[in-house]
């Protein structure tokens, strides 16, 4: 095997085993932040050993007996500082006596230990935006680059939030324990926010010249499949996963040969991947057959599922999907899903209805700075024979929208509003 043959399948390597190996180290070492600086230094080991010895038949069980003997080191140096590390240090000495099937190491406890690795990343008492970061970097493997290239943020800032947000979590003394109860279910809502936060961000890019970047919705899809493994009984869980596979059926139809966007009632349905259609629908089943109340996530998933089953856009059940935004704006108002009720209401009983909708919520101070606010209501517009107003609201639509395809669209639509 090549140099280069042998760096790829280390990267390869990491990428599937870095999660479940932060998450053992995690547990052993009750502190996130070290725990990923351990796996981290058996992965430079790794680079440094494997293109002369060769990959080893058991990557994981490898690198994680790196990991833990540079553990054990740590605590040894530690010892006379801290009573806990001298504790934590004779634990891991003692387990690496009796426990040296490594790989069975690493299988005992996974379901436990990724969970609370979940859970961790995502704490409240981190912001929104290093939750996704850290999500990103301890449960999908990416490097600080990637993550900054997929957000368009400069390296600097990321690897930033990394770091404060172990700081914080250190500090803040959050234990690395999957939470029961009533906080279990306060703080899932926060694992399901960051994962769709990731998701939308690939779906539909707020800034750049790409108008969908597939890798950030690759990464948020499997760790929601990931979830669905680890807490089967969570109906919002399967909920997410339907909707994001839904959503991702449409990629190959979402943006033409020069990679400009084709908005929903435009695309070839043809196109839309049947495969991940069947996966959503029977996780919908799957949430449904649990019997619980329809979280929002959930709710989004069936209004995709409806765009999913219609075979031309002529086909879709338009009153259903406002019935289920209805009931969405219920389970979580905001006007943003008021927007998105007013679209349905539109098409399913005429542009003049959701006109009124759209002009109620206007003066909303959350939707001030909103592009789609005046992209609807310019849709409304044409429908409607306004052509000069429709151009002037395609027109600040392009103004406040980061996202050079967006912004080009919004602005044919613009000139030919003015034609």
């Amino acid at each position: 095997m090549t140099a280069t043959e042998t760096t790829k399948a280390i990267e390869a390597v990491w990428r599937i085993e870095s999660a479940r190996l932060i998450a053992s180290l995690a547990r052993m070492v009750r502190d996130v932040g070290l725990a990923e600086d351990l796996a981290q230094e058996a992965l430079l080991s790794a680079f440094r050993a494997w293109p002369e010895a060769g990959v080893p038949e058991r990557p994981g069980a490898w690198l994680m007996a790196a990991a833990k003997r540079r553990a054990i080191d740590h605590f040894r140096r530690n010892r006379l500082l801290d009573r806990k590390h001298e504790e934590l240090g004779r634990e891991l000495e003692e387990e690496e006596r009796t426990v040296p099937d490594l790989d069975a190491a690493l299988d005992d406890d996974i379901g436990d230990d990724l969970l609370g690795l979940i859970f961790t990343a995502c704490h409240p008492v981190l912001s929104t935006e290093a939750r996704v970061a850290l999500t990103l970097r301890l449960l999908g493997g990416l490097a600080t680059p990637e993550i900054a290239r997929a957000f368009l943020v400069p390296e600097p800032t990321i690897a930033q939030r990394i770091v404060r947000a172990k700081r914080a979590l250190a500090e803040a003394k959050v234990p690395f324990e999957v939470p029961r109860g009533a906080d279990r279910a306060e703080r899932l809502s926060s694992v399901l926010e960051v994962i769709y936060l990731i998701f939308n961000e690939g779906y539909a890019a707020t800034a750049g010249e790409d108008w969908i970047r597939p890798q950030l919705c690759e990464e948020a899809l499997r760790l929601g499949r990931v979830l669905v493994g680890l807490a089967p009984e969570e109906p919002e869980v399967h909920g997410l996963v339907a909707l994001m596979e839904l959503q991702m059926s449409r990629f190959a139809a979402r943006v033409g040969p020069d990679g400009a966007p084709v908005l929903l009632l435009d695309q070839n349905r043809a196109r839309w991947d049947r495969l991940l259609i069947r996966r959503g629908l029977a996780a919908i089943d799957r949430a449904e057959a649990l019997r619980q109340p329809r979280g929002p996530y959930l709710l989004q998933a069936e209004i995709a599922a409806c765009h999913a089953r219609a075979a031309t856009a002529e086909a879709t059940d338009w009153p259903r999907i406002a019935a289920l935004y209805a009931a969405l704006y219920e389970a979580s108002p905001s006007p943003v899903i008021e927007l998105n009720r007013a679209v349905a209401i539109a098409m399913a009983f005429g542009p003049e209805l959701g006109l009124e909708i759209v002009d109620g919520i206007a003066d909303e101070p959350s939707l001030k700075s909103y592009h789609l606010l005046p992209s609807v209501r310019g849709d409304f517009l044409v429908k409607l024979g306004r052509m000069e107003e429709a151009r002037a609201e395609f027109e600040r639509a392009a103004s406040l929208t980061r996202n050079e395809r967006e912004k080009q669209l919004l602005l044919a639509r613009a000139a030919s509003a003015s034609a």
